[in-house]
């Protein structure tokens, strides 16, 4: 029987899909969370020639800059960072001789697009349920749907190995507290341990977002607000330097570590 046009598309998608799942089974790079670090320092590894993949559990990957400030789809961004934003082809606006805003919209697309352009592949819909330690050493990530961990359905997961993993889960530093708390590492903290973020301070959010983004474990790495929860930092609203700023800071770091 001839194909119908139902089994044609079915099959491209399907076969096209696990083609993209099954190379991405051992990257260099492995990011959680498609924030704006975290797509930052995507565009810059894969621009490098690195292996590149990012997992989002969201169905949109962008992290929290769609809304704006309270549902109104601007955002704020220093003058030094608003170059990093020209590289991706993103307009801005002068506010004055420091800051300028930009339509929250226009950057979170352009964003994403800028990452994939240059290489990166993203996985939405994804959830990184656990991390992978061989000998001390971070080295893999643990995947599922998301809507089977939402559910609670019993269902075993894969595993996807990388050279570095970077946590660029925002707020709750998820890769950085299952290290922590599940695996019982010492981190490269104060503490040794997560820290947790203070109430907002703009300014000092925005130069601690960028001092905080290290490597905090051998094969381990935080960037924006994960970074920053995991010191102590405060947190600094709708305003996104600091963010981009860190996200190519942690992709220098991990570019000199593998040797790039």
């Amino acid at each position: 029987m001839q194909n119908v046009m139902e089994e044609t598309i079915s099959g491209a998608i399907v076969r096209s899909y696990f083609k993209k799942l099954e190379a991405n089974l051992a990257v260099d790079v492995a990011i959680v969370g498609a924030g704006p670090s975290g797509l930052v320092a995507a565009r810059d590894l894969a621009l490098a020639g690195l292996k590149v993949a990012m997992f989002e559990s969201k169905l949109a990957p962008g992290g929290g800059t769609w809304g704006g400030g309270m549902l109104m789809n601007e955002v704020v961004v220093q003058n030094d960072a608003a170059e990093i934003l020209h590289e991706f082809g993103i307009t801005t606006v002068p506010v004055d001789d420091t800051y300028q805003t930009v339509d929250s919209v226009e950057m979170a697309s352009g964003l994403i697009f800028g990452a994939r352009k240059a290489g990166a592949t993203i996985f939405n819909a994804v959830k990184v349920e656990d991390i992978v330690i061989h000998d001390g050493v971070v080295c893999g990530v643990v995947i599922n749907w998301n809507p089977v961990a939402r559910l609670e359905m019993h269902v075993d997961p894969i595993v996807v190995t990388t050279r570095a993993l970077i946590d660029g889960t925002g707020h709750p530093s998820e890769i950085i507290n299952k290290a922590v708390n599940k695996a019982g590492v010492k981190i490269d903290s104060p503490t040794g341990g997560i820290l947790g973020e203070k109430p907002m301070w703009m300014e000092d959010g925005e130069r601690t977002t960028v001092e905080n983004t290290k490597r905090l474990y051998p094969g381990l790495y935080a960037s924006g607000m994960a970074a920053n929860n995991v010191q102590g930092g405060f947190r600094m609203g709708p305003i996104f330097g600091g963010m981009f700023k860190s996200g190519r800071k942690i992709a220098q770091i991990i570019l000199k570590d593998l040797g790039k």
